[in-house]
């Protein structure tokens, strides 16, 4: 298969609208446009019966102590762990594109609802844990919620845009599923696999 991501080049920085944070020389980080990119593709083989669609970042700092906090800088050797932005189970098979600001368009503080949206169905995305201790902001969010890497890392992060087909038409997950129960129930089921990768940073010094 071959995905295409709308504004998103393979290795080069993912454009500032599709992102849910933004450089601010004043406060380190504003609010971005948080549009989701067109998604499209092509070339599903015979038997494709859905696809999943998700976004993540490997590079997630495994311990959040430092995060985000004056006068501390995140090592580039702390272990890193997944951080899913966007999971969508269930695309039907006869979709072959998802257009730029369908699945969101601006932040949603407390976040978007989960279950059927307007493409397949959205599962939970690791913001609903990152945020929880803001009481302005904690929800459950699901769907797409852009980058928005610390501020204070020392490595510029990635974000793997990737489609899936599938030989099932649903994978028969609910409620407030997220990114390893997605795995998970495709494991087994992926006829085929597409991925466009892209960077991005908060921290100038990187930028």
């Amino acid at each position: 298969m071959k995905l295409e991501v709308g504004g998103v080049e393979e290795g080069r920085p993912v454009p500032e609208k599709f992102a849910f944070g933004v450089y601010n020389p004043d406060n380190h980080m504003s609010f971005g446009p948080n549009r989701n990119p067109e998604m499209s593709w092509e070339g599903a083989p015979e038997g494709t019966k859905s696809f999943v669609v998700m976004m993540f970042d490997p590079d997630v700092p495994s311990v959040a102590d430092d995060v985000n906090q004056e006068g501390k800088t995140i090592p580039a050797d702390l272990p890193r762990v997944d951080f899913f932005h966007w999971l969508l189970v269930d695309v039907p098979a006869t979709t072959r594109r998802i257009p730029e600001g369908e699945d969101s368009d601006g932040v949603s503080p407390k976040g978007k609802p989960f279950g059927p949206g307007p493409v397949g169905v959205r599962g939970i995305n690791n913001y609903t844990q990152f945020l929880a201790g803001n009481p302005d902001m904690a929800g459950t969010y699901a769907g797409y919620d852009g980058p928005c890497p610390p501020w204070n890392d020392s490595i510029v992060h990635r974000y793997h845009f990737e489609v899936h087909a599938l030989d099932v038409e649903s994978l028969n997950l609910s409620g407030e599923f997220d990114g390893n129960a997605v795995r998970e129930a495709m494991a087994g089921h992926v006829l085929a696999s597409a991925r466009v990768s892209g960077t991005y940073t908060l921290n100038p010094e990187l930028r």
